[in-house]
Formats: structure tokens, C-alpha cells, sequence
């Protein structure tokens, strides 16, 4: 890799627009940038998960999801290169079957929690699940990688079940949402009770 970051800062950015990697120049706002801003939280978002002691078998997919989410930056920073597959999307496929193949059927909403692994989990969920919301507009201008968009599709629900088993992995449960609960009666400072 040599010296390619020898200099953090270059100024060039100062005027709201940022470098491709084909050489251009497009707005900071772009769309096309929104989508590599929002895979990068993204992959920062697992790295939260990944600080967290989980299973190995965990470990190993996620880490390896941070690398492809990586290659999938390059290929949003490169129009017209590639980087996802169709063999990507088939491997979170089969990882998603692994990992629910041990799960209980799902009967209810489940509320982001369970743990700090698996309220981690959930959080990079609700990220991916906005980088593929702003990757489908991009792709109504662009021309987008099919197989990019899928595998975010795909990645948003493994994150899902993953949420479900580090729930589990931490020794707690999933945290289901009720729909019986009736409402809270909140006191107002200084007024005790009194609805």
C-alpha cells in the first residue's frame, strides 16, 4: 500500500466537493455520496457490533461483511466498476439460513435490545436499511449494480437474525413489543400523580 495516506488533509474539499475515484469532482451532497456516507456508518455501526465479545462464527461474518461493504464504498466511489457479486448476495443468503436455522419461529415484533451486542446489531440494521433506501434513488438516476443493492437487502436481514441470536448469546431474551400494554401514566414534576 506504500504511502497512500502520507497526508490526512489536502483542502481540496473546502469548496463542498469531493473526489471520485475515476478522477471527478461531484457535490459533498450527492446522492452518490449519501449512499458511501451511509455504507460507511454502516460498517462502522458492525464494528460496534464487533467490539463486543460474540461467538466466532459471528466474528467471522461480520468481519468479512466489513471487508465487501468496503469493496461495495470502492465500487460506489469508481461509476461503472463492480465490486458485489452475485456469489455475495448467495453467501449472506446462506449465512442468514445458518444463523435462523437455530432460531425459535418469530411470533411477534421484537423492539431493538436484548443486549449491548444485539441492540448493536439492530442499530446497523436500521443503517444498512437506509443505505438501501437511499441506493434504490440513486439507482433511479444512476446506473447501479444490481447485485449492490441485493446485497444490502440481504445484509439488513442477517443483521435482523443476528440481532436475534446475540439477544440470546448474552444470556438475556429478545425484547418483544406488546400491543397490550395500555398506557403509561407519567407523574409531572411537582404534581405527583394527578392526570
Amino acid at each position: 500500500m506504500g504511502n497512500r495516506l502520507s497526508k490526512i488533509y489536502t483542502r481540496t474539499g473546502d469548496g463542498g466537493s469531493t473526489g471520485l475515484g475515476d478522477g471527478s469532482r461531484i457535490a459533498k451532497d450527492a446522492l452518490r455520496v449519501e449512499v458511501m456516507g451511509d455504507c460507511d456508518e454502516l460498517n462502522s455501526t458492525i464494528g460496534m457490533v464487533l467490539a463486543q465479545p460474540v461467538r466466532d462464527s459471528i466474528r467471522d461474518v461480520l468481519s468479512e461483511v466489513q471487508h465487501k461493504l468496503f469493496d461495495l464504498g470502492g465500487e460506489l466511489c469508481m461509476p461503472g466498476y463492480t465490486a458485489i457479486s452475485a456469489n455475495d448476495v448467495g453467501q449472506l443468503e446462506s449465512d442468514l439460513d445458518q444463523f435462523n436455522a437455530e432460531l425459535p419461529p418469530l411470533k411477534e415484533f421484537i423492539l431493538p435490545g436484548g443486549g449491548v451486542a444485539a441492540a448493536a446489531c439492530h442499530l446497523a440494521r436500521t443503517v444498512c436499511r437506509r443505505a438501501e433506501r437511499q441506493m434504490v434513488r440513486l439507482a433511479r438516476e444512476e446506473n447501479i449494480n444490481a447485485q449492490a443493492q441485493a446485497y444490502l437487502n440481504r445484509l439488513s436481514d442477517l443483521l435482523f437474525v443476528l440481532g436475534r441470536v446475540l439477544a440470546r448469546d448474552e444470556g438475556g431474551s429478545e425484547v418483544l413489543w406488546r400491543n397490550d400494554r395500555g398506557r403509561r401514566r407519567h407523574a409531572v414534576p411537582g404534581q405527583g400523580d394527578r392526570a
